[in-house]
């Protein structure tokens, strides 16, 4: 009987942890789960100077887990030049990226994951703070790395069959190299003394943002695509009629956050540190105080163009929160039943699905019970046990 020779695989996890945003909490589950899942293969762990520190080697694990610790940044030419010296310095056979900015320089296998198609979706000045001209060149750019990561890599993973199938329509790949890992839920307090999600931390995390009850949240960056601008807009007109009715927009503050705030103060929804604003920027929101927030909104609303997979709507769901969404891209795939969809380029439609939800008590606690149900079938541990086997693929051709 011959024995499986052992190999080094590495993962680009600079995007681990928080700094990352949803890339950050995807290749951290992956990180995390895989060294556990595999413990015949060494795994290198190529990882930032900002989250080095993030990233704790398990006990017992440091003869086959090694962190390297490289100062590039995402989206950079140091990142196009020099990164190919690392993962070729570390002599790994098999080297996953979670998302789509490969060196072009790469040699040897990998695997790349595309989580979605958005800079080729929507390729406006809009989601941007550079001079168009430079936005053009750098999407010009953004586009030939996402190819050849494509026709290059051994397998692709994507995290819906909407994103497999818009892969599959825009770049003609064969669809038997995508291969799709539905994400999972993260349990957001996580590490955290259940005593700090009681009764009376509920209500001081609502007090410690100016938060009321009777409120309506949000949870995600202000990106164009996020259709931000027409809730607030739509949010609005409710409100006429609703005058208690708070909107709430969880999101760390940026370029793009600023321009919401200003729409928003435009029609005069907007107040900086008052406590009865209509329209509330709590700015970054930690996971456990999060949860409150979750359990006490009225519902989850997400209004966004365009989703790979949209990990928000399931994390609300699994607290408790009903969610209203909208119908496009993968949203259905991934929500099914256990949410109440609109046509979000409709400000008439995405008002009346707010007015029902709101009308309707017994409405929104059928959909509490889906949504329990529904995120069950999302799992951290299956998600990074089916990437572990993609590994196997490519290793060992099975």
């Amino acid at each position: 009987m011959t024995l499986k020779k052992k190999k080094r695989i590495g993962i680009d996890a600079r995007f681990y942890g928080p700094l990352g945003k949803g890339l950050g909490r995807y290749t951290q589950e992956i990180v995390d789960n895989i060294i556990n899942i595999d413990t015949d293969n060494e795994y290198v762990v190529f990882l930032g100077v900002d989250n080095f520190d993030e990233f704790v080697v398990p006990v017992g694990a440091a003869d086959r887990v090694k962190k390297v610790k490289i100062n590039i940044r995402w989206y950079t030419l140091k990142e196009q030049l020099l990164f190919p010296f690392y993962i070729w310095r570390a002599k790994v056979d098999l080297i996953h990226f979670p998302h789509f900015n490969v060196p072009v320089l790469t040699g040897g296998k990998f695997v790349v994951t595309v989580h979605d198609l958005i800079l080729t979706k929507f390729p406006t000045v809009r989601a941007t703070t550079l001079n168009p001209l430079i936005y053009k060149l750098k999407n010009l750019a953004y586009r030939l790395v996402i190819w050849l990561a494509l026709k290059r890599s051994q397998k692709i993973i994507t995290v819906s069959q909407f994103t497999k199938n818009d892969i599959i329509d825009q770049f003609h790949i064969s669809a038997d190299k995508i291969v799709v890992t539905y994400e999972g839920v993260a349990n957001l307090a996580k590490g955290h003394d259940t005593l700090f999600v009681k009764k009376l931390d509920e209500e001081g995390t609502l007090e410690r943002y100016k938060i009321k009850d009777d409120f309506l949240l949000y949870v995600g960056n202000a990106y164009p695509h996020k259709n931000l601008e027409s809730l607030v807009r739509v949010f609005s007109e409710v409100r006429k009629d609703r005058p208690q009715l708070r909107l709430v927009l969880v999101g760390k503050s940026d370029y793009f956050y600023e321009r919401v705030k200003d729409y928003a103060r435009s029609l005069g929804l907007y107040q900086e540190n008052q406590f009865d604003s209509p329209v509330i920027f709590p700015g970054y929101v930690p996971d456990a105080e999060l949860e409150v927030l979750f359990k006490r909104a009225l519902f989850y609303i997400f209004p966004s163009l365009y989703e790979g997979f949209g990990l928000p709507p399931l994390e609300a769901m699994a607290k408790g929160c009903p969610v209203l969404s909208s119908d496009k891209s993968s949203m259905p795939e991934i929500l099914g039943e256990a949410a109440v969809y609109f046509n979000p380029e409709s400000d008439s439609e995405m008002k009346v699905a707010i007015e029902k939800m709101l009308s309707d008590e017994h409405f929104r606690t059928d959909f509490v019970a889906k949504g329990y149900q529904q995120v069950k079938k999302y799992n951290w541990w299956e998600c990074a046990y089916a990437t572990h086997k993609i590994y196997q693929s490519v290793l060992y051709g099975r």
